[in-house]
């Protein structure tokens, strides 16, 4: 690659890799995972620093965005990190309604390149599934594998009885597509999906039963 060819590059880390991708907007291919993660204890990324014993941990990213933009922006800081855990989930940047559709692709096409950076430097990811309503399908699936374990988070989806249809019609066309080997589900598990579903507890449960535990002490006083 010609100097000033590789000086034009040096942004949005494509300096550090450009990969191959695949669909309408060159989505990087993550590869296909079939490890064995009902073992692991899942924790958020803002946790990792602190975890102890992390080859029994798997790590996720269904938290705050701004708390894991930091894999996106330094990712080389984060890689020695990452690779003492046993698992690790694509990072699961935002996808909303509301965002532009220029958004919507970059955040798909940043989880997609730091999922395939992860798996270049010998780390298990597993890929997170995301999508944005029916029209989304035209993209929100590209690079990602099939036959392969996945992530799936359904937090803020089960509120009401048409938000649980609008997300149960997307979920079935994404497995249906994708044709899993195991989803590893984060939040409500509809029964529908319950099926070789490994499930990580969401931190909002965790926070309730130490209220609860709290207020239970308290009241015993």
């Amino acid at each position: 690659m010609p100097p000033e060819t590789r000086r034009m590059l040096d942004f949005e880390n494509l300096d550090k890799a450009n990969f191959i991708g695949t669909g309408k907007y060159g989505a990087p291919v993550i590869q296909p995972e079939k490890i064995d993660v009902r073992h692991l204890e899942w924790i958020p990324f803002d946790k990792a620093m602190v975890a102890k014993d992390r080859a029994s941990k798997g790590v996720h990213f269904y938290c705050y965005d701004f708390l894991f933009a930091r894999v996106w922006n330094n990712p080389d800081k984060y890689i020695n990190l990452l690779s003492q855990f046993g698992a690790v989930c694509a990072p699961d940047f935002s996808l909303y309604n509301e965002m532009p559709l220029a958004m919507q692709i970059y955040n798909h096409y940043r989880k997609h390149w730091c999922a395939a950076y992860w798996q270049a430097h010998g780390i298990h990811v597993i890929p997170t599934l995301c999508w944005c309503g029916m029209d989304s399908f035209d993209w929100c699936l590209d690079g990602t594998p099939k036959h392969s374990i996945v992530s799936i988070s359904s937090v803020g989806t089960q509120n009401n009885d048409y938000e649980k249809e609008c997300f149960a019609r997307q979920c079935r066309k994404a497995l249906d597509i994708l044709e899993p080997t195991e989803i590893l589900w984060y939040g409500k598990c509809p029964a529908e999906f319950d099926w070789n579903v490994t499930k990580i507890e969401p931190r909002y449960e965790k926070i309730k039963e130490r209220r609860m535990i709290a207020h239970g002490k308290a009241r015993q006083r």
